[in-house]
């Protein structure tokens, strides 16, 4: 299978559905879709020639908008034929952040929903492209936004100003299977074929540039952790326009021939229906899905003895948590896997047949042909096995750059071809990675390094403590101090003393958190993570430590 690696996105997809044209390549249960791998090549060959007639062409591109619907998918794969790039828009983004994205990725072409959870995705395309609701179909000239000419509604009945993706579909008849063909021949697996923007915790987000190169041999090898094979069916509750859906779970399903069985919107009862109703044998998730799943009411009622293997990823997995997937939700090969956007995004993961220990308290090692190095943060020296320091990665996994930004690109990847991940790390003498927090979330109180992971994870120990999240807020006298949110397991009360009682004596006392907050939920970003930037700006302000400290 390792041929595979040499493929185009479109040309993986010919090659896998030659080979296994029978399998079930694509399953939405609720919608009554099945398509096999025959079916669905046919179909995104179909759009492929659709949005050649529009007048997308190599190079061009194009943004989409929209939860996991079945269009996704097709798209990621109709667009990779003809070379167009896909660029992912974060479901959550409202009308500034949408206008940024269309504008710095010079997008000529939205594909979008109706709506997602409180945001009207149509009229906030108005508020940024006004010009749009009098243009007549690809007829379209924004002041704002000159390269847009193309809005795409995957949905019945399009808007005024654009067109349906069942057009689109029309429209393909009108080219021929050879013109398609003579565009596939063209193109290279070292071109740039997805863009996704980075969280932008810090600053404006930043268009990754992926190549077909980058994720169908980062697909192909997280697949091989899972040990997946064309008997496996994933679901994917994972949102598509972050690598853990398109990479982690798409092409790593293609470049076995196994099946994808998306959730459209996550919902824990939705992803226990689907696991028995379709017997996934993989589930993907955050933290936060899986204690979700775990904790639902339901639960017990459910059959998950199809289920083998996963991976769960995202943010710092909590080793309660992955021993509970183990044992109660029957993924006994559940896989841990760490990277970042900017390396497409897996560096490393553990293996199924991993001891259970290396399982649930490290991140794994490199993925094959890939190299992982930690270096002192301030020399940049490389530093021996268990000693604290930033992980860089190099190999086939680097993005091409930042889209228009080559300061910043000089600036994650150095001459000599290493990416800085920004994450503190310890690697042991075999290679397995434990992350210890963000070079910028290590809290510095009175002189001593806080890693947060360490008391989180000391915390999770606790019975009534269902999650938790540590982070530093200023204090005039210690420059930072410790602060906790937490979510109670549901009917479950506690006092912040009771939290500080259960680290004295456990944690060193600098590490015990000064302040304490019970919280329902914590501010995320669409793909899962954690902004603890933003709990942090929450607490100063409650606490009132506006221009005491320093900042972190």
């Amino acid at each position: 299978m390792a041929q595979q690696l040499d493929f185009t996105v479109g040309g993986l997809l010919d090659h896998i559905a030659g080979i296994y044209p029978d399998n079930d390549a694509l399953v939405y249960p609720e919608r009554g879709i099945r398509y096999s791998y025959r079916q669905f090549n046919s179909i995104c060959c179909q759009v492929a020639k659709g949005l050649l007639r529009l007048g997308i062409r190599k190079g061009d591109n194009v943004s989409i908008w929209a939860y996991n619907v079945p269009e996704w998918v097709i798209l990621q794969f109709a667009t990779a034929k003809i070379g167009a790039v896909l660029v992912t828009v974060n479901t959550n983004y409202k009308s500034a952040e949408l206008e940024y994205i269309l504008n710095q990725s010079d997008s000529t072409t939205l594909f979008l929903v109706k709506s997602f959870k409180d945001t009207d995705y149509v009229q906030t395309l108005y508020e940024v492209v006004p010009e749009l609701k009098d243009a007549v179909p690809g007829t379209l000239r924004s002041e704002k936004l000159p390269f847009l000419k193309h809005a795409v509604f995957l949905d019945e009945d399009a808007p005024a100003g654009m067109i349906t993706f069942e057009r689109i579909v029309e429209m393909g008849l009108h080219v021929s299977d050879e013109e398609l063909a003579s565009i596939e021949k063209t193109l290279d697996r070292h071109e740039v074929i997805n863009m996704q923007y980075t969280s932008g915790t810090t600053g404006f987000p930043k268009g990754v540039m992926l190549t077909h190169y980058n994720i169908v041999s980062n697909g192909f090898n997280i697949g091989e952790c899972m040990r997946f094979t064309d008997k496996d069916r994933l679901c994917i509750p994972v949102p598509f326009f972050h690598c853990f859906g398109c990479v982690l779970g798409v092409l790593a399903c293609v470049t076995h021939g196994a099946t994808m069985v998306p959730v459209e919107i996550f919902d824990p009862l939705k992803v226990l229906q689907t696991i028995e109703k379709e017997r996934c044998t993989a589930v993907h998730g955050v933290p936060t899905m899986f204690i979700a799943e775990l904790e639902h009411p339901d639960f017990p009622k459910y059959d998950l003895s199809s289920l083998r293997s996963g991976i769960m990823a995202g943010s710092p997995c909590p080793i309660e948590v992955m021993k509970k997937v183990i044992s109660q939700m029957n993924a006994s090969e559940i896989t841990i896997a760490y990277g970042q956007t900017e390396s497409s995004p897996v560096i490393t993961q553990t293996r199924t047949d991993d001891p259970i220990e290396l399982r649930v308290a490290t991140v794994g090692r490199a993925l094959p042909d890939v190299e992982v190095k930690i270096v002192d943060i301030e020399t940049g020296a490389t530093l021996p096995p268990g000693k604290q320091g930033e992980l860089c990665t190099r190999g086939y996994l680097v993005m091409k750059g930042y889209y228009k930004m080559p300061e910043e690109t000089a600036r994650a990847i150095d001459a000599d071809g290493w990416l800085h991940t920004g994450d503190l790390a310890v690697m042991d003498e075999h290679g397995y990675c434990k992350i210890t927090g963000r070079i910028k979330q290590m809290i510095i109180r009175g002189g001593e390094n806080v890693y947060p992971r360490e008391i989180e994870e000391y915390l999770y120990t606790h019975p009534k403590i269902s999650d938790v999240q540590i982070y530093g807020v200023p204090d005039r006298k210690y420059g930072e101090q410790v602060m906790a949110a937490v979510i109670l397991k549901k009917g479950m009360a506690m006092t912040e003393e009771e939290v500080r009682e259960f680290c004295k004596g456990k944690i060193a006392n600098y590490k015990i958190p000064r302040y304490v907050k019970f919280v329902d939920s914590y501010p995320m970003t669409a793909s899962g993570k954690i902004q603890k930037f933003k709990l942090r700006e929450m607490a100063i302000k409650e606490l009132g430590l506006e221009g005491q400290g320093e900042t972190a």
